[in-house]
């Protein structure tokens, strides 16, 4: 008998916690959506920090990252977004102390999760991304052609946003094809991104 009870008693908890967040996610949903009342194009300048690790890091220095973004939100939830990034770093291999430009150039897209919080104008918003594209490597001063390689990335990320402003934080992890500049064979590398960006929202 008390374990009928207890089990009544569980399941009317359990009906009362579903309604509840039921409730709470019409609710976020709605407030999404005159959040996300725009045309659906946001535009990001960004700075940051470019990390290689592994097999990269014995190549190349860490360095500043700057660029641009340029998103278009499908629905509330789903964005694709274009990114175009330079990092100024310098082998570590060749000697002379050489200066070796970084281009990163990709699309992809975001998974963004409803907001996790809203107060008034405010409200955060996590996302997930996954993307690819390329990036070319370019000598400053020594006289070789530049080399460009495929590149794809996951991307962990979240935004503050103050109605048409957004605060952005975002890390990626780049895994990408090397190809060295004397005529060996390609390999994989890989490297970490680390930037803050401000959204303006259209």
């Amino acid at each position: 008998m008390s374990g009928t009870v207890f089990s009544i008693k569980s399941a009317r908890a359990a009906a009362a916690a579903l309604f509840a967040f039921s409730a709470l996610a019409t609710k976020a949903a709605a407030q999404n959506a005159v959040a996300y009342h725009s045309n659906g194009f946001e535009l990001r300048p960004y700075v940051g920090a470019y990390i290689p690790t592994g097999d990269q890091r014995d190549f190349l220095q860490d360095a500043v990252l700057v660029g641009g973004q340029a998103s278009y939100r499908l629905n509330p939830n789903v964005a694709v977004t274009g990114t175009l990034g330079w990092s100024p770093s310098k082998d570590r291999i060749t000697p002379g102390d050489q200066n070796v430009d970084l281009w990163q150039y990709d699309l992809g897209a975001e998974l963004r999760a409803p907001s996790w919080f809203q107060s008034g104008a405010l409200d955060f918003t996590p996302y997930l991304g996954l993307g690819a594209g390329a990036r070319t490597y370019n000598y400053r001063d020594l006289d070789v052609d530049s080399k460009t390689n495929f590149a794809g990335y996951g991307a962990l990320g979240g935004e503050l946003g103050f109605g048409k402003f957004g605060l952005r934080l975002e890390a990626r992890d780049y895994v990408s094809q090397f190809k060295p500049f004397d005529g060996s064979d390609s390999k994989t590398r890989n490297d970490v991104t680390i930037a803050t960006g401000l959204t303006l929202r259209f």
